[in-house]
């Protein structure tokens, strides 16, 4: 597996009911469990949130792309923090109309019910320092690099103007994730999400959490 360096590949690997797995994360009475799902682009993490809401229906996805809508790569924490988890971690129902929507005339909002058993929250970025205290449980979707790269090719193209982007993300997202190392935080690693049915049945490849060969906050 091709890893950008400072990431070591998970061990351990097993084959799992997603069902099992999903019965492992159990959550405190009187709001959802909230489930970070982290991982670098074309890795899978939003088709795994999709496989895992259907698991549970009384569930909803959150995607960090939204709240990072023309605001920033990854400096969103603040809006994540305030406007969607702390509400959730309360219990509450959520509402959020970021301001860049405003700005540039998307309609709608950020909408996730009260009342839920979980709620997945997914997007490059999401388990990190800031917003630990919120989280109940993540999952990092390692995947091999090569793989990513296809998969973000054939889902955004190839052109000039693709290229610029990715090349200005991977400027910030590299030293992100080296500093932040989500794979060591992670309760558990999944496989890179292939195209298997949304069946709460079917099967799921983990591994516990991988240590790094770097020390924190470099």
């Amino acid at each position: 597996m091709r890893l950008h360096p400072g990431e070591p590949e998970a061990t351990g690997w097993r084959v799992e009911k997603l069902s099992e797995v999903v019965r492992r994360l159990r959550g405190p009475a009187g709001r959802p469990l909230l489930v970070a799902i982290d991982g670098r682009g074309g890795a899978g993490k939003s088709t795994l949130a999709e496989r895992l809401r259907t698991a549970v229906p009384k569930s909803a996805v959150v995607h960090t792309d939204d709240v990072a809508w023309h605001h920033a790569y990854f400096d969103w924490g603040g809006l994540m923090a305030e406007h969607v988890i702390k509400p959730l971690h309360r219990g509450e129902a959520v509402e959020f109309r970021p301001p860049a929507w405003a700005e540039h005339d998307r309609p709608g909002a950020i909408r996730v019910a009260a009342g839920l058993d979980v709620v997945w929250i997914e997007g490059t970025g999401i388990i990190r320092d800031e917003l630990a205290p919120w989280i109940d449980a993540s999952i990092w979707v390692q995947g091999d690099l090569d793989e990513q790269e296809r998969r973000l090719v054939a889902r955004d193209g190839d052109s000039e103007a693709q290229r610029r982007h990715v090349a200005a993300w991977l400027a910030e997202e590299l030293p992100f994730l080296l500093r932040e190392q989500p794979w060591r935080r992670a309760t558990f690693v999944v496989a890179g999400t292939t195209e298997l049915p949304h069946d709460p049945h079917s099967e799921i490849v983990v591994a516990p959490a991988v240590s790094s060969s770097l020390p924190r906050g470099r």
